[in-house]
């Protein structure tokens, strides 16, 4: 846990064609050669990601794609995979190195203009030829961030990590918040760990990770229990938490063992809001109780790992549904970056935490669902409400709460 986890880092994506310079520009920016570079066109395949400590953004992830002219069979398929790789980045490099900004580059800009992500179009290969000014003025004129380098020779970098700087998100250049601001100096934390056959030998999974070190930053005090001890562990405290947080997969027990007057959440409700919009998500919580058997059900995974015995996505999670729902559903379960482009066949998305990926990659995962019309929730959301308990794990963010209610008084209406 010493290098910053992948998901917190602002994912920075290198565009152009085919030979213009995108590798040399990378080793440029981060001042060595990390990735070997050729005169061949279409040296890189597949998007390649490396992860490293940029001056003065901190830790990010620069993900190389292939040119966007690559040509025949296969090269359509590398310009597929380079096209899917803008819904995850934070910030953007149009790398250009002729001068000109043509039609693939105009098609990129308006591409991440609905995506509204930020970026910067880099004029690279200056000693061979610089972009025209009028060019320039127009770009500028269309508040078109633009800077000309020179990658081979260095010259222009720190002009552009300037202009990275001054596009790259906020969320990007500042901590986010997992629960600090829900506690105050002082405060005691009961954090509720079940350890089973989905625990990890020797660790602790990553939101529970983050939110003790949330905890910490903040000056407060995190107390870590199994489910069994909850009870107890409460009964020996000399005044009562400021909240309970607990594995989604525990909450109903949790929710009996634990008093009303000390707030619950789960984890997984934290990531929600740490990760995506939680008002959509709670939103989409709201559905649930439309489901019917014989409807049809997106289980979407961030990450791919090996599935268990009792996995939470590809098992409890179906079961409850299915339990929930009065009979069977078909469900289909997607792992990693497999999101389909078509989500109308689906009457629910059910999404996990994305402790792994950015906050960029789960809002353009949403937008694609509430663009197409499909409700769309997360882990702890989905396992509260079939739980009978998100009315009190949403107790925190009042917002939040209003949102599922008023999408369940749309299914009763």
């Amino acid at each position: 846990m010493q290098d910053t986890p992948k998901g917190l880092r602002l994912h920075i994506g290198l565009f152009g064609k085919r030979n213009s310079g995108k590798l040399t520009l990378m080793n440029a920016l981060i001042g060595q050669a990390v990735s070997i570079v050729s005169e061949h066109p279409g040296t890189t395949t597949d998007p390649v990601e490396k992860a490293y400590e940029l001056a003065p953004l901190g830790a990010v992830v620069f993900i190389d794609t292939a040119g966007l002219d690559d040509a025949g069979e296969l090269g359509a398929l590398r310009v597929e995979r380079t096209r899917a790789v803008l819904e995850r980045v934070d910030l953007a490099l149009i790398v250009v190195d002729d001068g000109r900004v043509g039609p693939l580059e105009q098609e990129l800009i308006a591409g991440l203009r609905a995506r509204r992500a930020p970026f910067v179009v880099v004029f690279n290969k200056a000693d061979l030829r610089e972009p025209a000014k009028p060019l320039l003025m127009e770009l500028a004129a269309d508040n078109v961030e633009s800077v000309t380098v020179c990658a081979t020779r260095g010259s222009g970098i720190d002009a552009l990590k300037e202009a990275m700087v001054r596009q790259a998100p906020e969320s990007g250049l500042e901590d986010a918040r997992l629960i600090g601001d829900l506690v105050a100096p002082g405060d005691v934390v009961v954090l509720v760990v079940p350890i089973d056959l989905g625990a990890p030998k020797g660790r602790l999974i990553l939101p529970q990770v983050q939110t003790l070190r949330d905890l910490l930053d903040s000056d407060a005090a995190g107390l870590m229990v199994k489910e069994r001890e909850l009870a107890a562990t409460l009964a020996r405290l000399a005044a009562p938490p400021r909240l309970v947080v607990c594995d989604s997969q525990v909450v109903l027990k949790v929710a009996a063992d634990t008093p009303r007057g000390i707030p619950l959440t789960t984890f997984s409700i934290l990531m929600a809001r740490f990760k995506g919009d939680m008002i959509g998500l709670a939103e989409g919580a709201g559905a649930l109780p439309r489901l019917r058997p014989g409807d049809r059900v997106l289980i979407a995974e961030a990450c791919s790992h090996h599935a268990l015995a009792d996995d939470i996505g590809r098992v409890k999670i179906p079961r409850w549904l299915r339990q929930f729902a009065g009979g069977n559903l078909e469900i289909d379960v997607k792992s990693g970056r497999d999101f389909p482009d078509d989500l109308t066949p689906y009457a629910l998305i059910v999404q996990c935490g994305g402790c792994t990926v950015t906050r960029r990659q789960m809002l353009a995962r949403q937008y694609r669902a509430a663009r197409q019309g499909v409700p769309m929730t997360n882990y702890g959301m989905a396992i509260s409400v079939v739980q009978g308990v998100l009315d009190r794990s949403l107790q925190c963010f009042p917002a939040a709460l209003d949102a599922y209610r008023r999408a369940l008084e749309r299914v009763a209406a």
